[in-house]
């Protein structure tokens, strides 16, 4: 009899054991949190899109820690009607040409540049917008992945004006120099709105590489691209696709 309760007792092997009720309740409770942990990260988004929709982002994270690191940086913020027309024409000329045709992801880019092996970029200016407010630096897949998720969103939210507008104040333009009304003070001495079609060529031609280019000492690439980007801010202006952030 005591052999018998013995091999009842013990499971037969590779027959599964549930661990029995508080096993089910543990994995109950760990999917639980994990749906609320979920809709917890998901609501904090929409909110914060939400918000900067209106509310001018106080600082982001990249520049947090470049102020950290520098001890300091330079940036003050300009509304869009009080940066000069072309800096905008320029910076989107440079930097996404298609701007007002897309919803945030540029499809076409993107198999051109998985085409090339991956050589030239292929984000738009929305993508940049959400990497640089919300999201960090680098080149990881998991960022990637996150900014292809909520790029679309703000581009649902935000007007593509607002997007530029944002883009244009946080961009980074120098070591520690942040947004076009430092930048343009930094370079030329003068405010984001006095700014002139060669100046704004120049800042737009150093947005890839801020930290390896200058617009107060230009290379001869960065001439000849600012020259390139002057004849792209004057297409997308006769063409209609300045349009969606002109008015």
């Amino acid at each position: 009899m005591a052999r018998k309760r013995a091999e009842k007792g013990n499971a037969a092997p590779g027959v599964p054991h549930d661990g029995g009720p508080w096993l089910t309740r543990l994995r109950a409770a760990v999917r639980r949190w994990l749906r609320r942990g979920a809709f917890a990260v998901v609501s904090a988004i929409l909110l914060l899109v939400a918000l900067f929709s209106a509310v001018n982002p106080p600082t982001t994270p990249y520049m947090w820690s470049e102020s950290r690191r520098l001890g300091g940086v330079a940036q003050e913020w300009v509304d869009m009607a009080d940066v000069a027309p072309v800096m905008a024409r320029a910076a989107v000329a440079a930097e996404d040409a298609n701007f007002c045709l897309h919803w945030g992801l540029d499809i076409s880019a993107i198999r051109a540049a998985m085409a090339d092996g991956g050589r030239r970029g292929a984000s738009t200016i929305s993508q940049q917008t959400v990497k640089n407010v919300y999201l960090w630096q680098g080149r990881s897949w998991t960022r990637k992945s996150i900014e292809a998720l909520v790029t679309p969103l703000v581009e649902a939210i935000w007007s593509k004006r607002r997007i530029l507008e944002v883009y244009l104040n946080v961009a980074e333009f120098d070591d520690g120099v942040f947004g076009v009304e430092a930048a343009a003070a930094q370079y030329f001495g003068v405010g984001a709105a006095e700014l002139t079609p060669v100046q704004a060529a120049r800042l737009a031609a150093i947005l890839p590489d801020p930290k390896g280019r200058s617009a107060a000492r230009p290379s001869e690439f960065v001439r000849r691209r600012a020259t390139s980007i002057l004849d792209g801010a004057a297409t997308i202006r006769r063409d209609g696709r300045a349009d969606c952030f002109e008015r």
